[in-house]
């Protein structure tokens, strides 16, 4: 911090008053020994004066010194994490870049809530989320393991695929982990007791009634299932799909369809505005589309979402969903919708 100096001043006018001469006992000789001693006793009062400011200014300027030293920095636009202001642990390393203002969700562009006055509630405080991250890396080692049908409610279909990967061979099974894991630092700052259904601690799978299951066992109050698209390279943008009505079999949508449309709802929104990605050009209407054949889906009794983030076969969608930091504003999304749909 630049020191403080004493506000100038001019410098008093040492000359004496000009009298006109008027002789020893005239008015001009009585005042000459009053202006002198003034002379002598005024410098004498400024620099006492000075010398006063010089101290006081001295300690604001430690006082404000301190104060800037012990104050956490961020530049003008910085996104600062409401639980990371108040000094809480910082997230995991992911391996992306710092996220700039620049890359900032247009919805952040107001800045960060205030932190929260330490134990004070937060705004997930005693919900489940639970995040199912698509695929394995693992999968195609095992392939007899995920070809085995099981049954989803309304058919029978393999237990889990491969998944996808871009032209330059980033894989849809890393992509999804890696945004989950992102997501899910966030929701835990939040208070949310975060689930997932692979952790990359698996040699392959779960199957696909498996992952459905681990959402309803932890009572989860609400389940996103995160992909990437592998359509062909001439369509782009992402889509959000929401279960149709399936009752057949160990499948009963029913409970769960109104509140997963809306939940669908709110995240399609949330990823356009967060990521700037368009709806999907090729499937859907508006960023959404209603299945009834997918298991993760029609086993589910917590409303679940699917959403594919865009289509890794298009280059330009291919770019973006392997950009760490385009990752980050995707995982941010994610999050926010959450957030959105369980608080009301």
């Amino acid at each position: 911090m630049t020191g403080r100096t004493a506000p100038h001043h001019d410098e008093p006018d040492r000359r004496e008053p000009y009298a006109p001469d008027s002789g020893p006992a005239g008015p001009a000789a009585r005042w000459r020994p009053a202006a002198k001693a003034a002379a002598v006793v005024l410098p004498v009062c400024l620099i006492g004066w000075l010398g006063w400011q010089a101290v006081a200014n001295s300690s604001r300027d430690v006082s404000g010194h301190a104060s800037a030293t012990h104050a956490p920095r961020y530049a003008e636009g910085d996104r600062v994490d409401a639980d990371q202001a108040a000094g809480s642990p910082a997230a995991p390393d992911t391996g992306a870049p710092a996220q700039s203002a620049a890359a900032a969700p247009p919805a952040s562009a107001a800045g960060a809530p205030a932190a929260p006055a330490e134990g004070a509630p937060r705004p997930l405080d005693g919900r489940t989320v639970l995040l199912d991250p698509g695929h394995n890396p693992g999968n195609a080692k095992h392939a007899t393991e995920i070809n085995r049908r099981v049954d989803i409610g309304n058919s029978r279909k393999e237990c889990d695929t491969t998944g996808t990967e871009t032209d330059a061979g980033y894989p849809e099974a890393e992509f999804t982990l890696d945004v989950v894991h992102r997501a899910r630092q966030i929701l835990q700052d939040r208070g949310a007791k975060v689930v997932l259904t692979q952790d990359g601690d698996r040699p392959w799978g779960p199957c696909i009634d498996e992952r459905a299951g681990i959402g309803n066992d932890a009572k989860a109050d609400a389940a996103v299932s995160v992909h990437g698209d592998g359509a062909p390279p001439s369509g782009s943008g992402f889509h959000v799909i929401v279960p149709g009505r399936v009752v057949d079999g160990a499948a009963d949508t029913a409970p769960i369809v109104d509140p997963s449309h809306r939940l669908g709802v709110l995240l399609r929104d949330a990823f356009k505005a967060g990521t700037g990605e368009p709806y999907a050009s090729y499937i859907g209407k508006e960023g959404l589309d209603t299945r009834t054949d997918l298991g993760g889906l029609n086993l589910s009794k917590v409303p679940k979402v699917f959403i594919e983030c865009g289509n890794m076969r298009n280059p330009g969608d291919a770019g973006r969903m392997s950009d760490p930091q385009w990752r980050q504003l995707a995982a941010q999304s994610l999050a926010d919708a959450l957030t959105s749909y369980l608080t009301g």
